[in-house]
């Protein structure tokens, strides 16, 4: 299977806060996911820890790479410029992948979001999504039980399979 690729300065394990969280179901493909990540329009749809997405310089409503994109998460409105941004192609995983930061001197908050999803054998897919944090709200995320990342993150994905497979 794939791994998310990191940037310098978020390799897990060097940053202040990291969350992997990962589903693999059946019936459901890269194709059917893809429209629902893609367009952050949609992601309050179905993940209610999402809020007020927009695009900047007359861009959107999908993503792609180097677009300049905003939204609210987790109590923070997040700034993002989207790094990554490969579609589901037959035999390759799609992967989006976006910088986020939030506030200035000590209440600042940097974020690699990276989302991989590719298709196994078996009508299954698999989306793993994963992200590091740096700065001192990212420590605070880090100690606080339970994690809000790893149960917020898992919201996430459980929305989006409910979605695609309404969808579908």
């Amino acid at each position: 299977m794939s791994d998310i690729i990191w940037p310098d300065g978020y390799v897990p394990g060097f940053t202040d806060n990291y969350c992997s969280n990962e589903v693999i179901v059946e019936g459901l493909s890269a194709a059917d996911i893809w429209p629902l990540l893609n367009t952050p329009s949609l992601w309050p749809t179905y993940y209610e820890n999402s809020a007020n997405p927009r695009f900047y310089d007359e861009k959107g409503p999908m993503l792609e790479r180097n677009v300049r994109f905003y939204f609210e998460t987790f109590g923070f409105p997040v700034e993002s410029e989207c790094l990554e941004h490969v579609a589901p192609v037959k035999g390759q995983s799609a992967r989006l992948a976006w910088h986020g930061w939030s506030g200035e001197g000590d209440s600042r908050l940097d974020v690699h979001h990276a989302w991989l999803i590719e298709d196994l054998s078996g009508n299954r897919v698999r989306i793993l999504t994963q992200e590091t944090q740096n700065g001192i709200p990212a420590k605070a995320l880090a100690t606080t039980k339970p994690n809000p990342m790893i149960n917020g993150h898992q919201e996430w994905l459980d929305g989006l399979v409910e979605a695609a497979r309404k969808a579908k």
